[in-house]
């Protein structure tokens, strides 16, 4: 198994490097088998690896040498392998729904989008398996990079340009903080290595006698920056909604699948590997960072999410209210609070990709993505309607989909966290539906919106096709039935939580780690009993549903969505790169607030 990890990542970089030098001469539908192949040649890759024993590979047999080596290191644990399989399966599911997506793109450059999108997997499957921070930093690095090209793809059009400028911009800032921490810890260690910083960390506070100094929390503060920057954390998030309305739509599905919940795996992981132990940032200062930037994270996406009329934006509020449901999860620094939360990124993954999937349907029918716009245009597709419905029903964690029961797993290990839980997918899956029975059923009244806000609506849209669609292309239909079958696979399929509930016991062992990577240890845990839907779980599923269900029937025929008190809100998301800069710096010091207070 081991010398399949760095397949994982070679063969979708191989797979690019081809496209980049014979893509220039090869027809469009070439290129794309091409990348074709590659993705689902990693997909296959990644998921052989977690059917066999966890183990680590040391890329050119440089293993460690009395602890210290300077060799590159994947590890092979079952949450980052099930993060790439995760990763690899998506791509592979953006490419099939793109292959009648675009317009034909100019001669000679038929295989740059899909090249683009191998680079974009190759990073992120890199990011889930590196057991190095510097390493960590590199393939994040080429995740943003990748991303800011494929966020401005049309680069003939400006808006698109000024969306990959936010995003490069406000996530270099992220970068930068980033490889600052990592500089300290090296500086502090000698190591780059997760498992040796962490062993180093430890060591040092035994012989010290105490715990972390400033220079160790100011590393912590740093390296976790750059980080929920990426899985756009309040106050960090600004550039996702800005991103997502002009980003191709198989791009959205990748960013808001997959890519930003690495951001919430990377902060996971480093705190589990480097900081967890007797020589890192106390569990207390840790949690309380986490838990008040995901609870920040879950109301304020919710709030904005309820109040956009532009779909994509809509949907990309919801993924920033769903990230800091994830962080809250991860906040509780417990096996059971991150198997649910790895449950729940699987299924918000298929259903938060499906409902992008549906509005790129949309926009490519009608040049549209604004909800008022599109009011009973969707009636002719009731297909896509019960897609689109279907996953507004996951995003508000209705059993047995996968949201639901990641959800009901989180809930159930703290007495406040059901109310957060349930207000959040209520109000985010009631946004969802509440466009889906405007936009599919004609209900309420057309041209009755009266809140224009700051934001744009999402009017007078191009289709991404080059010409409207007659009839929704049958692959991108597909695509988006199979990933909310998938959603709901992962609710409905017992093995698999078991699989993920003795993953997170691994994952979340900071010694069992260092001595696995180091020492040769063992990697995994074997399977033991395992936490499943419970009456209690599934009745607040149920009621977040229902909720969901109330409040867009109630919302559907007001003049209004906005909430009064949230415009001063609502003018901070002013597009404007300098003042996201600035919430940067002040999330900065936010941060450092928390780890220390």
């Amino acid at each position: 198994m081991d010398r399949l990890l760095p397949l994982i990542v070679v063969v979708p970089l191989l797979g690019a490097a081809v496209l980049v030098a014979a893509g220039r001469h090869a027809p469009r539908p070439v290129a794309e088998a091409v990348a074709g192949l590659a993705a689902a040649a990693s997909a296959g890759l990644a998921v052989a690896a977690l059917a066999g024993p966890p183990g680590v590979s040391w890329v050119g047999a440089w293993r460690p040498q009395g602890g210290h080596s300077v060799g590159i290191v994947l590890v092979g644990d079952r949450i980052g392998l099930g993060l790439a399989a995760l990763t690899s399966l998506l791509v592979v599911a953006v490419l099939a729904y793109s292959w009648r997506y675009f317009d034909e793109p100019p001669h000679g450059h038929g295989g740059a989008f899909p090249a683009l999108v191998l680079l974009f997997q190759a990073g992120m499957c890199g990011f889930a398996l590196t057991g190095d921070l510097f390493d960590a930093f590199v393939f994040f690095e080429l995740m943003g990079v990748v991303g800011y090209a494929l966020t401005g793809y049309r680069v003939e059009e400006a808006r698109p340009v000024q969306g990959a400028l936010v995003f490069g911009f406000v996530n270099s800032l992220g970068g930068y903080a980033t490889l600052l921490g990592i500089g300290l810890l090296y500086a502090r260690t000698g190591e780059l290595g997760m498992a040796q910083v962490g062993r180093e960390l430890d060591e040092a506070a035994g012989a010290a006698g105490h715990g972390a100094d400033a220079l160790v929390v100011a590393a912590f503060v740093l390296v976790l920056t750059g980080l929920l920057v990426k899985a756009a954390a309040v106050p960090f998030h600004f550039w996702l909604p800005d991103t997502h309305a002009v980003a191709p739509t198989p791009v959205c599905m990748l960013l808001s699948g997959v890519m930003v919940e690495m951001g919430g795996y990377g902060a996971a992981r480093v705190w589990t590997t480097v900081f967890a132990g007797p020589g890192g940032v106390p569990a207390a200062g840790a949690r309380r960072t986490l838990l008040v930037l995901g609870v920040a994270s879950a109301l304020v996406g919710a709030l904005m999410c309820w109040q956009q009329r532009h779909v994509k934006r809509l949907l990309a509020f919801s993924t920033v209210a769903h990230t800091g449901l994830f962080l809250t999860g991860i906040a509780l620094l417990t096996p059971h609070g991150v198997a649910g939360t790895a449950l729940y990124v699987l299924g918000h993954a298929g259903a938060k990709a499906a409902l992008f999937a549906c509005t790129g349907i949309l926009l490519d029918r009608h040049g549209s993505v604004d909800e008022c716009e599109l009011h009973g245009k969707g009636r002719d597709t009731p297909f896509t309607g019960l897609l689109f419905a279907a996953g507004g029903l996951a995003l508000a964690g209705l059993p047995p989909f996968g949201t639901g029961l990641g959800k009901a797993l989180v809930e159930e290990q703290s007495p406040w966290l059901p109310a957060l839980f349930v207000l959040v997918s209520a109000v985010t899956g009631g946004a969802v539906l509440r466009v889906g029975a405007r936009v599919f059923l004609g209900a309420g009244q057309a041209g009755r919106e009266d809140d224009e806000g700051p934001e744009t609506a999402g009017g007078e849209e191009e289709p991404e096709t080059g010409r409207r669609v007659r009839r929704p292309p049958v692959p991108m239909v597909t695509v988006a039935a199979l990933l909310l079958a998938a959603s709901l696979a992962v609710g409905t399929v017992p093995a698999l939580t078991g699989a993920v509930t003795a993953a997170a016991e691994a994952f979340t062992d900071h010694a069992g780690y260092a001595a696995a990577v180091l020492d040769g240890g063992p990697a995994g845990r074997p399977e033991g009993p395992y936490d499943w839907w419970t009456w209690t779980g599934a009745g607040l599923g149920l009621l977040s549903a229902a909720l969901a269900v109330a409040l867009a029937a109630r919302s559907v025929g007001l003049s209004s969505r906005a909430v009064p008190w949230s415009a001063p809100l609502r003018r901070l998301h002013s597009g404007h790169v300098g003042d996201y800069v600035a919430w940067t710096v002040a999330g900065i010091g936010l941060v450092s607030l928390l780890a220390l207070w």
